[in-house]
């Protein structure tokens, strides 16, 4: 009878291995299934694009170490306040983030009181318009999309505060749509209205070419060519989607910096503790040991 209790336990510990066995094998080909089948669709969407891939550019601010270039910043703010805000908005960017970034406070302020800004109600319950201030956002283009749409031919322009992450290739693939613009190919047909550029999906895209040689002066005197200005108002644009950049790679250097000083006394006190469990030798007696 005991012979045969331990023999039944014995066959459902292994019962209960191998179905343990079974449903890690099923996980794992699941897993690496789904994976499969995920990486599939993925490059079937990236080959099934036909718009050309930007080359990736050598930015001031692409290295871990790197912040960006302020002064290119500020000359983006420029051309997208000349050029870009016709059409395009940065709702999600107020006056008071370009403080000490791109302008002076003061700076930033006439730049404030450019824009007229609804406010109220007063006392009277009506609304009113006053200049801007630091503290309001920056204005839209339109009051709302079917007035940015008629304005456009049916075409909407999209708010740019976060275009920079919301495309693939990031601020490569901006700077090469604004300056990508080339006659259509033969046999291509394009809409009337539309414009040619192989970076843009489809190859049509609504929007001309928003820049032209000289089309503005530069306060510093640089010269205003399209590739320049194309550069600066990309960095612009990439500042305004993630305005903490700098101090959150100067927040990491301090924290590697700090991490790497704390690396050393704790690996000689690991080396301590562990000093006396790893060099300990454990004997058994042997066969014929008496107590």
């Amino acid at each position: 009878m005991m012979l045969r209790t331990q023999g039944t336990s014995a066959w459902r510990a292994s019962a209960r291995s191998f179905s343990s066995a079974r449903t890690t094998d099923y996980a794992f080909f699941g897993g690496a299934l789904a994976f499969g089948v995920g990486a599939t669709l993925a490059l079937s969407t990236v080959h099934a694009d036909d718009a050309l891939h930007a080359p990736a550019y050598p930015w001031s601010h692409s290295k871990p170490w790197q912040s960006f270039d302020h002064a290119s910043i500020r000359r983006g703010h420029q051309v997208y306040s000349e050029v870009c805000s016709a059409c395009h908005s940065v709702s999600l960017l107020a006056y008071r983030n370009l403080v000490d970034v791109a302008y002076t406070e003061d700076e930033a302020k006439e730049w404030a009181a450019k824009v007229e800004v609804e406010d109220g109600p007063d006392e009277e319950g009506e609304m009113f318009t006053r200049p801007g201030k630091l503290a309001d956002y920056m204005p839209k283009a339109y009051k709302n999309e079917a007035a940015a749409r008629a304005a456009n031919n049916g075409a909407y322009p999209p708010d740019l505060s976060l275009m920079v992450k919301a495309r693939p290739g990031a601020e490569n693939y901006l700077f090469q749509l604004i300056t990508g613009y080339r006659e259509k190919p033969a046999g291509v047909k394009v809409r009337e209205g539309l414009h040619w550029n192989p970076y843009f999906a489809g190859g049509a895209i609504a929007m001309p070419p928003p820049l032209m040689p000289d089309m503005l002066e530069y306060e510093d005197g640089t010269p205003a060519t399209v590739s320049q200005m194309a550069k600066d108002v990309t960095t612009f644009l990439c500042w305004a989607a993630e305005p903490e950049h700098d101090d959150r790679k100067k927040m990491g250097m301090k924290a590697l910096f700090i991490l790497t000083l704390a690396a050393v006394p704790t690996l000689y006190y690991k080396r301590l503790k562990w000093s006396v469990l790893k060099n300990r030798v454990v004997q058994f007696p042997t066969k014929g040991f008496s107590a």
